[in-house]
């Protein structure tokens, strides 16, 4: 049980990567808060792995919203009295080409993707303090290493991520709190399902793996970087992407 009495709270976690690393973390030991904006989904989830004896509860969050990420943050230390473990792990898309991008476009991904994430990795630190120990996990991607066509707003987002990710580490790290990121490649999930069949092919001959991501790959590298094995890693990115990035 690699994070037996563990309190975990993992964003965007009623689908896809975010799921699956819920009942990874749960099958771990963890108590694992499944914090998502889609209330319907996220209770059919929290039922689905209650019912496989798992203890996970779900709480709807906007990450882009810092009264919603706070009132999350208070009904965890209410409901678990602690905090040790923060992925984030919500993210949308909302891709078009530089020329036809509103302004909405891009300030919803940067809302969700960058700005969330400092709302909950803020919000969690007086928990994570007082314990003197806390793990933070920001889902970065390799589009935010090498930028990806059609894709200003996410890029930037990602990126952005990284770069929080080693300020924050060199912040918190005194304080015992580890932060790192994990940049999944191209991974099977819901947004890519409704990517064309012959563009996925293109993805895929891309990689050296030649296949996509599966959700249970960048749950594995969550897995590690919350456990106590990963206590000496600190500002790191973890690639995930079938060796793309070579």
């Amino acid at each position: 049980m690699r994070l037996k009495d563990k309190v975990a709270i993992i964003t965007g976690s009623a689908n896809g990567i975010g799921l699956e690393a819920a009942r990874r973390f749960a099958g771990e030991g963890a108590s694992v808060v499944m914090a998502d904006f889609d209330k319907e989904k996220g209770k059919e989830r929290e039922r689905e792995l209650q019912k496989d004896g798992y203890d996970v509860i779900f709480i709807q969050v906007n990450v882009a919203d810092r009264s919603s990420v706070d009132s999350l943050m208070d009904r965890v230390k209410e409901e678990f009295g602690r905090i040790d473990i923060l992925v984030n792990n919500a993210g949308i898309t909302r891709d078009a080409m530089l020329s036809k991008m509103t302004v909405e476009q891009f300030q919803q991904v940067i809302d969700v993707n960058l700005t969330g994430v400092f709302h909950c990795a803020q919000a969690v630190l007086p928990a994570m303090k007082e314990q003197a120990k806390g793990k933070i996990i920001n889902t970065s991607s390799v589009t935010g290493t090498y930028g990806n066509v059609g894709q200003t707003n996410y890029a930037a987002a990602k990126a952005g991520l990284i770069g929080m990710t080693k300020t924050w580490a060199k912040e918190l790290g005194r304080k015992g709190i580890n932060v790192n990121a994990v940049a999944p490649g191209f991974t099977e999930t819901g947004m890519v399902a409704e990517v064309p069949e012959k563009v996925i092919d293109q993805m895929v001959g891309q990689v050296p793996m030649q296949r996509l991501g599966r959700p249970e790959d960048i749950a594995n590298a969550y897995l590690y970087l919350a456990s106590d094995e990963s206590d000496y890693v600190n500002g790191h990115v973890l690639h995930v992407d079938g060796g793309i990035m070579m």
